[in-house]
């Protein structure tokens, strides 16, 4: 590219703004600065310094025991701050050792207050006598109140989370039961190849199989516990959310089903109920039944017998072969 077509560029940008008035142009370049001037200020100065220092935390939202530790920690930390630069991640280190708090709402009261509201984990289950959280956060110290389902303890329970995988998603299933079921939880536990089952106090096992899908599977446990056809059942069975299953109902509520391969060594049995295919490739064959007038008959009347309009047998001809005929009787 010549030097002429950079030099030709370079003015056809320069022109519009040469082609302004030049009060317009000061006045321009001059708000331009002041600009400049009060994000300097606004960053380096203003939001940091005393004039909106923070003075007066509200913290709200604590129920544990160590209430008083953690309001003294969010409020000696928030005193270093100021209502335009407020530092969350200050926030939450200050507190770091108390698992108890799982979130933090923090609102700034401008120009010198800072609102602090406490969300605290509430405890889903109890591990070796100690309560735990949905995502498995050990609450040690909080108080817990009414009934909590218990998961087997697995591993050392040191830390403030749960190492061990089973005891993680029995954690997670246990925290994601609805309000109205959470106190009739007895327990999460692991169970062969049914996987996580849950039972329920004064009700059916819930078959979990794994900590997947947990919100769905909760959705069609409380469906099938809440359909009257269900009473009764032993277990429900929510591994597929979509078509959870009621077992162990009541014989008379349910049409028996044979094994495979039974239906052609037992004997004929009563006809299907009415409704219910039949497939005729596995049906066994079975001879026609008698018709009831013929079964209440006398066996002697099966038979048909002889009627006088049968004729009699014709007498031998013995002319043919030489014999005299025999002498009238």
């Amino acid at each position: 590219m010549s030097t002429a077509t950079l030099s030709i560029r370079r003015i056809g940008r320069v022109r519009p703004l040469a082609m302004l008035p030049p009060s317009f142009r000061r006045r321009v370049l001059f708000a331009l600065t002041a600009c400049l001037v009060l994000a300097a200020g606004y960053q380096f100065w203003l939001r940091d310094s005393s004039f909106v220092a923070v003075e007066k935390v509200t913290v709200s939202g604590l129920t544990t025991k160590d209430a008083n530790r953690v309001r003294a920690a969010l409020t000696s930390a928030a005193h270093d701050m100021t209502t335009l630069h407020v530092k969350r991640e200050e926030l939450e280190q200050a507190i770091v050792a108390y698992p108890v708090v799982r979130a933090l709402e923090v609102s700034p009261d401008f120009p010198h207050g800072l609102r602090i509201h406490v969300v605290e984990h509430r405890p889903a289950a109890l591990v070796g006598g100690l309560p735990v959280a949905g995502d498995g956060t050990i609450l040690r110290g909080l108080p817990v109140e009414g009934r909590l389902p218990t998961i087997p303890a697995r591993g050392n329970l040191h830390g403030t989370r749960l190492k061990d995988p089973i005891s993680l998603h029995a954690a997670l299933v246990a925290g994601g039961a609805p309000a109205a079921l959470r106190s009739r939880l007895e327990q999460v536990e692991m169970r062969g190849e049914d996987g996580l089952v849950v039972g329920v106090r004064d009700g059916p096992e819930l078959i979990f199989g794994d900590a997947t899908r947990v919100h769905a599977k909760w959705l069609a446990a409380a469906r099938v516990l809440a359909d009257p056809d269900a009473a009764g059942a032993t277990y429900i069975d929510v591994r597929l959310p979509g078509r959870p299953a009621a077992g162990g109902l009541p014989a008379e509520t349910l049409a028996p089903v044979a094994p495979a391969g039974a239906a052609l060594m037992a004997p004929p049995t009563a006809a299907a109920p009415t409704g219910t295919a039949v497939d005729p490739a596995t049906e066994p064959l079975a001879p026609a039944s008698p018709d009831p007038a013929q079964q209440s008959a006398p066996e002697s009347a099966a038979a048909p017998a002889p009627t006088s309009a049968q004729p009699a047998p014709a007498p031998a001809d013995t002319t043919a072969a030489g014999g005299a005929s025999p002498p009238p009787g």
